[in-house]
């Protein structure tokens, strides 16, 4: 395992985590698909303590199927500023923490897309809690976000594909999973590194690699295992 995730585990096991969620022009941003809106929450001691929250113009109308599937028409595209202006604000809003998103290829692709036009880049972990749940919540029926939702009793607030309320019910699926964790198998602490590690494992390695991390932490060890 990589050692920055060890210092993270060992060093600030309670570290504070954003969820995000993209909605997009698009599925490709190497297609010329923009992002059009961000939504994050900022979760810390097992709650959400905070939200961010912008439409962005990709500088060109959108579909009629985009609009359809979002809530988000052309006309309140024309009057959000562009990426310029909100990417900073949204990076400065996630600083150095860990990000974790639903289906976080898509959204991180188009973070990085994003940033690229501006000349950054994002050096945060992140991590995917449709992975996660793949692991978790193998009783699930489908790992679409609305689908878990559903199975695991969470409340939306909002509409479903607008990115705030995603990320909302991303951040509570985030926080069942690890609620989860703690009562099946009796971890004392489940930090970001732990459910980070936990997406790189095959569905078999699961039970025996967490059951090793309860009786490290019963004995005092905070280390990870390895995960490859």
């Amino acid at each position: 395992m990589a050692l920055h995730h060890i210092c993270l585990f060992l060093l600030n096991p309670m570290s504070a985590l954003v969820v995000f969620d993209f909605e997009t022009s698009g599925l490709k941003p190497s297609q010329g698909a923009r992002v059009i809106e961000i939504g994050a929450v900022l979760v810390e001691d097992g709650a959400i303590r905070a939200r961010f929250q912008r439409l962005v113009n990709p500088g060109f109308a959108v579909s009629p199927f985009i609009t359809s599937f979002t809530g988000i028409s052309n006309a309140m595209l024309r009057e959000a500023a562009n990426s310029a202006e909100v990417l900073p604000e949204f990076c400065e809003f996630c600083g150095n923490l860990p990000l974790v998103a639903h289906n976080a290829r898509f959204d991180r692709a188009f973070l990085q897309a994003e940033l690229a036009r501006l000349g950054r880049s994002s050096a945060n972990i992140c991590a995917c809690s449709m992975l996660a749940a793949r692991r978790i919540l193998p009783d699930a029926p489908r790992y679409r976000l609305q689908v878990l939702a559903e199975h695991c009793g969470l409340s939306m607030r909002g509409s479903w594909h607008r990115a705030l309320a995603d990320a909302e019910v991303t951040a509570l699926l985030w926080l069942y999973m690890e609620e989860r964790l703690r009562q099946q198998y009796g971890l004392k602490q489940i930090p970001f590194a732990l459910m980070e590690a936990l997406t790189r494992l095959q569905r078999r390695q699961v039970a025996s690699w967490l059951r090793l991390q309860a009786a490290q932490q019963q004995a005092g060890l905070f280390g990870l295992g390895d995960a490859a």
